[in-house]
């Protein structure tokens, strides 16, 4: 007989249902469509791996809790170095997409820490919506970091053939000094946080398949 969920962890399924729609949806009306995609494709593809591991059956944090911290980890040294980069300008100018350095530092700078601070707190208390916050760590720079190899060899929206930084207008709102990497004009095969993606993938590639060779075990 199936155990039924407890009222904790039904709440969870519905904040990370919800999470799931409406974060792709808010990206996608502030910035485009990159956001969906990727965003979007971790948050479903972490909903259904949480459900069937972590919701059901909460992870030792002594497991959990190491994967997760080297995981984010990770992750701020690779945004440190796309903002020294400039990341979001480039995603800018890559996909015409209005993106400036104040959305990205308030994201994943300010924001981001504090939600991963939180979740830390939620996997050692084994508080089932921390499980999808990590999951969706797990899955988001643990394994859709790759795309940084894929950024340089896709021709910009804007102005694809001038090397030079440019700032203009992108719907309605001003982005400063977007970057061209657009390896076919530059001859240099780099995208901002290119060297530092591996950081996170490592650790969030492993804790993926712990995680479901613990539940086979289970």
């Amino acid at each position: 007989m199936k155990a039924k969920f407890s009222v904790l962890q039904k709440l969870s399924l519905i904040v990370a249902v919800v999470f799931t729609i409406v974060a792709p949806v808010m990206g996608y009306l502030a910035i485009g469509l990159p956001p969906v995609l990727i965003v979007g494709g971790s948050a479903l593809i972490g909903l259904v791996c949480w459900y069937f591991t972590y919701l059901k059956d909460p992870v030792d944090p002594k497991i959990i809790l190491p994967l997760f911290l080297l995981t984010v980890a990770g992750l701020q040294i690779h945004i440190i170095e796309e903002y020294l980069t400039g990341f979001a300008p480039a995603m800018s100018r890559l996909f015409g997409i209005p993106w400036s350095e104040k959305s990205f530092l308030m994201v994943f700078a300010l924001v981001g820490p504090t939600i991963y601070t939180l979740t830390a707190l939620g996997l050692y208390r084994k508080i089932p919506i921390a499980g999808f916050v990590a999951w969706f760590i797990f899955i988001g720079p643990g394994v859709a970091e790759f795309t940084h190899f894929i950024f340089p060899l896709i021709r910009p929206e804007l102005n694809s053939a001038t090397p030079d930084p440019i700032t203009m207008p992108v719907h309605g709102e001003l982005i400063a000094n977007m970057r061209n990497y657009y390896f076919g004009t530059t001859g240099k095969y780099y995208f901002p946080g290119m060297w530092t993606a591996i950081l996170p993938m490592v650790p969030g590639i492993y804790a993926i398949y712990r995680l479901f060779k613990l539940k086979r075990t289970l």
